[in-house]
């Protein structure tokens, strides 16, 4: 069997660990690895193939920055020939960056069947390229496999055929059980000033916060008021904010760098304040990981965190009005709270004062217990040889 494994963005480096991971048992397989290069600093893409133990890439796109077309395009362009040369069984996708669409839509014009992990979830808001990606990838693939319930439902909705839809749990969780006993190990919270030499325990109760939807961040009315509200929780504990290299040029243009505690160029702080909003460099995969899993609070408008926090019993606050992982609402520790300051701070203070407990503080979904990849290769292996 010969596989090409797609990977583009920080989210897809953390998918695709478990699948190259399940494949090595298999050794008569070729499995090729391309890294579109969407995610090319070296905080953003090379740290997570160190921490996830992923093989250097066996061809990089190099596409880098552009807006939506023009990085699509490039894609499919520098991915086509890979396809004429390898000529693959089966192309594998994930998740909903630009990469993925580009690398499906090629492989599909090549008459290669395609294999999207993560397939089915929905926003319900096309304003956001993310879903646009994710409808058009799950309208032409031929293998969908899905992380809850909800996400099969949706696709029977938009009429695909119940044969090529596969409920297989979460792949990212996988990685999450792989990956923590090793996260744990970080000295994050030493470099930060939350913890001692001696204790990877944090000594101080801390919050953290992730921002990088354009919705966000590219409207400067939004930025302020999450930050605005974020600050203020920021009076209570610290909050230890990961920036985005994109979300800082947009903090900086829109002269909000004041609600920011100031940093040094290795990301380690000034000084320690015991509150306000810390901002530091891109953390690596583990280091983010152990971090987030001894907060008392994360607040986010990332789809990964409110799948990762609902494993791993860290309450969570999602910055927007719509989410595309509903089962971290109804099976998980996650909370829609969307962009107004009022509610942000609410909603935060009363996680913070112990008044709002998630109804379903450590119920884990279905599926979501570290097989996902074994069962992709799987059934890839079978429904292809």
């Amino acid at each position: 069997m010969r596989a090409v494994v797609v990977a583009g963005a920080r989210p897809n480096f953390v998918k695709i660990a478990p699948l190259l991971h399940a494949w090595r048992r298999f050794r008569n397989d070729h499995v090729l690895l391309v890294h579109t290069g969407q995610h090319y600093t070296r905080e953003l893409s090379e740290f997570f193939f160190r921490d996830l133990q992923i093989p250097r890439p066996d061809i990089n796109l190099g596409v880098g920055s552009a807006t939506h077309a023009t990085q699509t395009a490039e894609v499919m362009k520098r991915f086509e020939p890979v396809l004429a040369n390898f000529r693959p069984d089966v192309v594998v996708v994930v998740g909903d960056v630009n990469s993925t669409l580009a690398c499906t839509l090629t492989a599909v014009k090549f008459g290669i069947r395609v294999a999207h992990v993560e397939a089915g979830l929905r926003s319900f808001d096309r304003s956001m390229p993310e879903e646009i990606n994710r409808l058009l990838t799950d309208a032409i693939s031929d293998f969908l496999f899905a992380t809850e319930p909800s996400a099969v439902r949706n696709l029977r909705r938009e009429g695909i055929p119940a044969h090529k839809i596969y409920f297989v749990g979460n792949i990212m969780v996988d990685a999450l059980h792989k990956f923590l006993p090793r996260a744990q190990r970080s000295a994050v919270l030493h470099k930060l000033g939350l913890a001692d030499d001696k204790h990877r325990r944090a000594k101080i109760d801390y919050a953290v916060l992730t921002l990088h939807r354009p919705a966000n961040v590219d409207a400067p009315q939004t930025l302020t008021r999450i930050l605005e509200a974020v600050a203020r929780l920021g009076e209570r504990l610290p909050v230890i904010f990961p920036v985005h290299p994109r979300t800082r040029k947009q903090i900086t243009a829109a002269g909000l760098d004041s609600l920011l505690c100031a940093r040094r160029a290795s990301g380690r702080l000034r000084a320690a304040p015991s509150r306000g909003v810390w901002a530091v460099k891109p953390l690596s995969y583990l280091e983010f990981l152990h971090l987030m899993s001894q907060a008392r609070l994360v607040l986010t408008d990332s789809g990964g965190v409110q799948e990762e926090t609902t494993v791993l019993g860290v309450p969570c606050l999602t910055l927007r009005e719509n989410t595309e992982r509903p089962i971290t609402l109804t099976q998980g520790t996650n909370r829609l709270v969307g962009t107004d300051p009022e509610r942000i701070w609410k909603e935060g203070l009363a996680i913070l004062e112990g008044r709002r407990v998630p109804r379903h503080w450590r119920r884990v979904p279905r599926l979501w217990d570290g097989k996902t990849a074994q069962r992709i290769v799987t059934i890839l292996r079978a429904a292809l040889r």
